[in-house]
């Protein structure tokens, strides 16, 4: 079963620019890229996990602020060391001016 949850008004986050989102005990970063577009992935780099919503966000790249590792974030790819494993990414959508993730039990 998959639930879609409210994440933010699509004013709340500015083009080329990530939120941090928790639900439960998961945190998520949630972008907008420089098309309209918005993309969700996990929350933690997973070099060290640090908050990827504090890091930079360029083109559809997000940098870890601790290290600088790299993710794409439409794929979640990890790009540039010292990040190596990849990056969950997970369904988004836009209903009523509201950005909702989807999420799998």
């Amino acid at each position: 079963m998959s639930d879609w949850i409210d994440v933010c008004a699509t004013d709340d986050i500015e083009e080329e620019d990530v939120i941090r989102f928790d639900h439960g005990a998961r945190s998520f970063a949630i972008y907008h890229s420089p098309k309209g577009e918005f993309f969700a992935t996990d929350g933690l780099c997973t070099h060290e996990q640090v908050h990827l919503a504090d890091g930079l966000v360029m083109d559809h790249t997000i940098e870890c602020p601790k290290h600088n590792g790299q993710f794409n974030y439409t794929t979640g790819k990890a790009t540039r060391l010292p990040a190596c494993d990849h990056l969950g990414i997970y369904p988004v959508r836009v209903v009523d001016g509201q950005v909702q993730i989807q999420l799998s039990e």
